[in-house]
């Protein structure tokens, strides 16, 4: 089957379309037809050499772990899932590709008026948005900062702070993003010097709680934010480290890619996919969300 995939982890360039041998579903598995295929920051770090830590994989290596697409095999002891199903699911490797083989409780029904590009995109963020958002055990009343929020995850994460009972959600982009941001329910600050002059003028008792990526957007959360400990990043590094920035990890599930999926369905959620390339492209797709500006998800289609 076609995948793109990779021989030697490095830039971009490295992912090519390449024939792998086809997954088939075991007991308790179930085979996905993928037609669409989020494109994560974990994705590229694999492609780098540089995910899980530690870990040597085998090559050839094919990155993806969100997927949307129509279960074409049902392995043995699975029950509720039958051939030819619309489902979106979430893996470690190998959403990049015709096929997908998940265990049975990595997937749920997709929506019928959920559109492929968007269901391939929204595992990862929506799960972990909602860990994150969890972590930061955000609260009525309260005021967030979300750093990056017009990215992917930070979409999700400001509507779902919101959804929680935030009063202010912050979120920090480019000015070009500004209109965005405002449109998911957030307040919008710019990056770059006097950012947290910038939040502190918006508000001015400060910040309950933060998420964030960029050393810079998390020095000033910690700055703002009264509760270290409430101050979460999905990056771990030596920086964040020196900040006193704790580790953690969240645990996806069913259950809770379902509840993402309902708050979708009740229009309480709104994804963004920006662009979409197909399969062969993955390599562009890649480069794309490394620049690190746009809004919302970069997406592979397939055939």
């Amino acid at each position: 089957m076609r995948a793109a995939g990779l021989t030697s982890f490095g830039p971009p360039e490295v992912l090519r379309l390449i024939e792998v041998d086809e997954p088939h579903a075991g007991a308790g598995q179930v085979r996905v037809s993928v037609r669409a295929a989020g494109v994560m920051p974990f994705d590229c770090g694999v492609r780098a050499g540089g995910f899980p830590p530690g870990v040597e994989l085998p090559v050839p290596v094919v990155p993806g772990n969100e997927f949307a697409g129509v279960v074409d095999q049902v392995g043995e002891s699975v029950a509720g899932l039958t051939v030819g199903q619309e489902v979106l699911g979430f893996c470690t490797l190998g959403a990049y590709a015709d096929h997908v083989v998940v265990p049975a409780d990595q997937v749920v029904l997709k929506p019928a008026a959920m559109a492929w590009e968007v269901a391939g995109a929204f595992s990862g963020t929506a799960q972990g948005a909602h860990v994150a958002v969890e972590e930061m055990r955000v609260g009525p009343g309260e005021t967030v900062l979300v750093d990056a929020a017009a990215g992917g995850l930070g979409t999700m994460a400001v509507q779902l702070a919101a959804l929680r009972g935030a009063k202010l959600v912050i979120g920090t982009a480019g000015p070009a993003n500004h209109e965005y941001v405002r449109s998911l329910g957030g307040v919008p600050v710019e990056y770059g010097p006097g950012l947290v002059e910038r939040i502190r003028v918006v508000a001015p008792s400060g910040v309950d709680a933060a998420l964030g990526f960029g050393i810079d957007g998390m020095r000033a959360a910690v700055e703002v934010t009264g509760d270290i400990d409430r101050v979460v990043t999905m990056v771990h590094g030596p920086e964040h480290a020196a900040l006193g920035l704790r580790d953690w990890t969240g645990v996806r599930s069913a259950a809770r890619l379902a509840e993402m999926v309902a708050h979708w369905v009740a229009g309480e959620l709104r994804p963004h996919v920006r662009t979409v390339y197909p399969l062969g492209d993955a390599a562009a797709a890649h480069r794309d969300l490394g620049s690190g500006h746009g809004r919302g998800k970069v997406v592979l289609v397939l055939d």
